[in-house]
């Protein structure tokens, strides 16, 4: 694939994120402007992960029938419109209303840019096009809440929807111009509802595909579990100002973006169930590393952040096989299998940062044990799923048309 495209497709993915990680350093700001409690504010990315995950379920399905390009287009005004509206608003009602319609618009991009790939390659290629774009978009996560953090101090929080809608132009701008429509009409799927609910209601009765996306999903809240506790966890558990949110966020997406490149490489050379377990291995490493050091000692940079990345970087080796697999097993609607992988993902990330990490975010030692329990569940689902063969190293195939 093009360079342009992957950089695109890694912009698109960004949305999510950007709109997460920005506005964290502006959760004390928001409960003063609105006079609301830390609970409410929590809400304010509570609801936006909602939006998120309940959209995602349905934008693979949309692109199958009608396209790549126009689903994303779409989607692109409405989360700049939200993103303005944000910035504009006069209460916390609207903040809340703004913020859902945020989080709906802003998952089309992630989900229809991996059946994007899927469309156009497949075997390693598509792992190494996976692993680049997280690798890519990794960097913008890290600078975000550092940015977020000097304009909520410089300019105040409604700055920061303001950059998030001015993003959402750009990128916009860029796929009106670049982004090619990589789905042909003779491939699309008829949309019709009726056989849209017997496509998911067989998706959903395909036991092997809902316990690998538990498997990715679980995982991937580990994140999620320090990203809804970051104000806390950052402010009041290792004492830094608003402006010190680079301390979790660029280990935690160096962690990530390390672990993408070491993927993007080692997918020629090792079979998907070797960069798997090895993924695994590594985030259980880190995940009983930070049990033992917050059990013994109090919570101090660099060593409670240092397990993050070491977890970042697992799940980004044993994220993209996993991927990959798990669209596979619905080749015939991979936009529908990329959606329902999305929303799984999402909702465990919902869930664990708006109900688990308000129950866990007083002590860097419950934490610890919160992220190594989600990775036990993981690899259960990772085990129900496993072949029992398995995972063999695919062919490089040419890429697919």
């Amino acid at each position: 694939m093009q360079k342009l495209l992957i950089s695109l497709l890694a912009g698109l993915a960004m949305l999510g994120p950007l709109a997460i990680d920005t506005y964290l350093p502006s959760f004390p700001a928001i409960g003063r402007a609105f006079d609301v409690g830390p609970l409410l504010v929590q809400q304010t990315l509570s609801i936006y992960l909602f939006g998120f995950a309940f959209l995602t379920l349905f934008y693979g399905t949309l692109s199958d029938s009608f396209g790549r390009r126009p689903v994303i287009l779409v989607s692109l005004v409405v989360y700049v419109g939200a993103s303005v509206g944000a910035a504009l608003s006069p209460n916390f009602t609207w903040l809340l209303a703004c913020r859902l319609i945020q989080g709906l618009a802003a998952g089309a991009g992630w989900v229809v840019g991996q059946a994007i790939v899927r469309d156009r390659l497949s075997g390693p290629p598509a792992q190494r096009a996976l692993a680049t774009i997280m690798m890519v978009f990794g960097l913008a996560p890290a600078i975000a809440p550092i940015l977020g953090g000097w304009m909520q101090t410089y300019f105040g929080w409604q700055s920061i929807f303001v950059f998030l809608g001015t993003f959402g132009v750009l990128i916009f701008t860029v796929s009106y111009f670049a982004l090619p429509e990589s789905l042909p009409l003779q491939a699309r799927q008829r949309f019709h509802v009726g056989q849209i609910c017997v496509n998911y209601w067989r998706a959903l009765r395909h036991p092997q595909f809902l316990a690998v996306v538990l498997a990715i999903g679980v995982a991937f809240s580990g994140f999620g579990l320090y990203i809804g506790s970051a104000p806390y966890f950052i402010m009041d558990i290792l004492g830094l100002p608003e402006t010190g949110f680079g301390w979790l966020f660029l280990p935690l997406i160096g962690g990530m973006v390390a672990g993408s490149a070491v993927a993007a490489r080692w997918s020629t050379q090792a079979t998907p169930e070797t960069m798997i377990w090895s993924g695994y291995a590594t985030m259980a490493t880190a995940a009983l590393f930070n049990i033992s050091y917050n059990y013994f000692f109090v919570a101090a940079i660099p060593w409670a952040v240092a397990p993050v990345a070491v977890y970042a970087f697992g799940f980004s080796i044993a994220a993209p096989a996993l991927t990959v697999f798990a669209l596979d097993l619905l080749s015939q609607n991979r936009g529908m299998a990329a959606s329902l992988q999305s929303f799984v993902q999402l909702l465990a990330f919902s869930f664990v940062s708006g109900l688990v990490a308000p129950l866990l975010f007083s002590s860097a030692l419950k934490l610890a044990y919160g992220v190594l329990g989600g990775l036990a569940i993981s690899l259960v689902f990772w085990l129900l799923s496993r072949p029992k063969e398995g995972l063999q190293k695919p062919q490089e195939n040419l890429p697919v048309s």
